[in-house]
């Protein structure tokens, strides 16, 4: 394990500060509203140089400020830094002090994975929620999953285009590209559920859950096969212009999530479905881990308090047995299963302050 470090300025309303995350990981303790997961998300920002919360960065910077800057790196690795101008909306992103010509570009420095209270949605949400949780890992995890998803976007919005403006001709041209590129994002998903589904299965019985789970990729799995496209796009193109979108590809797949048979977003219980979302988030470590050779940061904002005594004994014993940094919050000390032996940081009015454990 290494150490890490993290520079913040003018990011919400956490105060100035570099800081040296010890190698096991933080605890960060204060009352809540007082920038605990602000700091969280500061160390996630450099991950898709987005916020972890889906906040625009006009709301992270600090009111009334120039716009707000992260800088993180390790020992021995990459420097990332992040400024963001309040005055021109631009954001300025390095790598070892290289400017980088685009999000895409940087993306990868820089790996961490964090658990949210709002992860519910992972289980609860549409199949949208599950799509792009799976896209994000899988781009991150290999450039070339990243660059078929990116290409099969573009040939998708401007397939679309055309069919709104009820162009067959011009929609058509862009079946190939869609195809291509389509089949490639398809295979990228089953090849990941397949190696991910048993892994899946153990996290969730480490977790405590004993009734049979099943995570498995729902798609027209001739579709691996570009060639495959071409009918099943002719025989929907009447329907694709009637309503102006594309009825055939992986943006219409779903990440199926089973518990005893039945769909775990409308039979499991709160503690089911919140096991199984740190579950997918257990598992998206590992395939970082795995794909990129580095171990993500753990980020894990007030977890605990949403689980019963069993659960949170368990999942406590799952972060001290898995190797790499954890940063774990909770508004106090004594909220925290006693397996935690981590350092202990006070987050109060965003201020840090670091003390021993």
């Amino acid at each position: 394990m290494r150490a890490a470090t993290v520079l913040v300025r003018s990011f919400r309303n956490l105060a100035d500060a570099e800081l040296t995350l010890p190698p096991e990981g933080v605890a960060l303790v204060g009352p809540n509203g007082h920038g605990k997961t602000n700091l969280l998300e500061a160390i996630a920002y450099p991950v898709l140089f987005r916020s972890i919360r889906g906040a625009a960065d006009r709301e992270i910077a600090r009111f009334g400020g120039q716009g707000f800057h992260v800088t993180v790196g390790v020992e021995d690795g990459p420097e990332i830094g992040t400024t963001w101008s309040t005055a021109t909306r631009r954001k300025r992103i390095t790598v070892d002090g290289t400017e980088q010509e685009g999000r895409t570009a940087a993306l990868g420095h820089w790996l961490a994975v964090a658990f949210l209270p709002t992860d519910l949605s992972l289980v609860q949400g549409a199949a949208g929620e599950r799509r792009r949780w799976m896209d994000r890992m899988l781009s991150l995890a290999s450039r070339p999953y990243l660059e078929s998803l990116l290409r099969y976007r573009a040939a998708l919005s401007q397939r679309n285009a055309a069919l709104r403006r009820n162009d067959a001709v011009s929609a058509t041209a862009f079946d190939g590209p869609l195809a291509r590129h389509g089949a490639q994002v398809i295979a990228g998903r089953i090849a990941w559920t397949a190696g991910a589904a048993e892994p899946w299965a153990q996290e969730l019985d480490a977790l405590g859950e004993r009734m049979p789970v099943v995570l498995r990729y729902r798609t027209d799995e001739a579709l691996v096969e570009a060639a495959a496209w071409e009918p099943r796009l002719a025989d929907s193109l009447t329907r694709d212009l009637a309503r102006g979108q594309t009825h055939v590809g992986p943006h219409r797949d779903e990440l199926v999530l089973s518990l005893g048979g039945h769909a775990l977003r409308s039979y499991g219980s709160s503690g089911q479905q919140r096991s199984a979302a740190i579950a997918l988030r257990l598992l998206e470590q590992e395939t970082l881990a795995t794909q990129r050779g580095t171990r993500p940061v753990l980020l894990v904002d007030d977890v605990f308090a949403e689980l019963d005594g069993d659960r949170q004994a368990r999942l406590a014993d799952r972060l001290v047995e898995r190797p790499g940094q954890r940063i774990v919050t909770a508004p106090r000390l004594e909220e925290l299963p006693g397996q935690l032996a981590l350092a202990r940081w006070e987050v109060r009015d965003g201020k840090v302050t670091t003390t021993a454990g």
